[in-house]
């Protein structure tokens, strides 16, 4: 659909976004350290598998899969999975919507508060697509569900930001937020319901329900985890 590359809006309280650059780092180093041929070992032992952690955790104790090479209790990758990806393009792209809106969420809630509200994300992300396909054995990676909290935050915040954006990945267009988040979420809901539509088991790979998932926690957690006296919606007195 489009890429963000910039948005109009200053920090009003705190100085520097020292947590969004922080989980940019740290995604970033997990990744080039994960890209030296043991990726599948630890995709499997750090990711989320719904299969495993419908088994391991909601019917019986926390424990490692026992088929894993690196032990890691299945309750506990619902942290880890979101900070390994793929390739280039799959965290190019996260990190790139983390750094165009992390800031602002982060300049709203507070730099420890943007921490949890973060993991939060996509740890109720990582939920939802279990819940969806509980019998998967496809691991689940990125921080996707978490930067889709970031998504939904900061369009309840400042929806009338204008955004420049690459639409079709040439064309910079300079918008609302409103029009280019808000069609970015309903494409993410659209492919969600349609993934599942016939079967009833998800059959592309990008794992849509944990977007939905992150847009969803996104949107309520900011509601309540913001700073007193941010507004919503850019009312008067907001970041505009």
């Amino acid at each position: 659909m489009f890429l963000p590359i910039h948005d109009v809006n200053r920090l009003k309280v705190i100085p520097f976004q020292y947590v969004t650059i922080g989980l940019i780092a740290l995604n970033v180093v997990i990744f080039v350290l994960t890209s030296t041929g043991v990726s599948p070992i630890v995709a499997a032992s750090f990711a989320v598998v719904p299969g495993e952690l419908v088994a391991d955790v909601l019917a019986g104790p926390p424990i490692a899969d026992r088929f894993d090479a690196i032990p890691v209790p299945e309750l506990w990758t619902l942290v880890s999975y979101m900070f390994l990806h793929g390739d280039l393009m799959h965290i190019g792209g996260n990190m790139l919507f983390l750094w165009v809106f992390g800031d602002n969420v982060e300049d709203a809630i507070g730099h420890f508060g943007f921490l949890v509200f973060y993991l939060l994300c996509g740890i109720f992300a990582g939920l939802l697509h279990t819940y969806v396909m509980p019998g998967s054995e496809v691991p689940l990676i990125g921080a996707s569900g978490a930067i889709s909290g970031c998504v939904a935050a900061y369009l309840m915040l400042h929806p009338r930001v204008h955004l420049w954006v690459l639409v079709a990945r040439v064309l910079p267009l300079s918008i609302p937020a409103f029009w280019a988040l808000g069609a970015w979420i309903l494409f993410q809901f659209v492919q969600a319901y349609a993934s599942v539509l016939e079967t009833g088991i998800a059959r592309d790979q990008t794992a849509w329900w944990a977007h939905v998932g992150g847009l969803v926690a996104g949107a309520i957690l900011v509601v309540f985890m913001r700073r007193r006296g941010v507004p919503l919606f850019d009312r008067p007195g907001g970041v505009v």
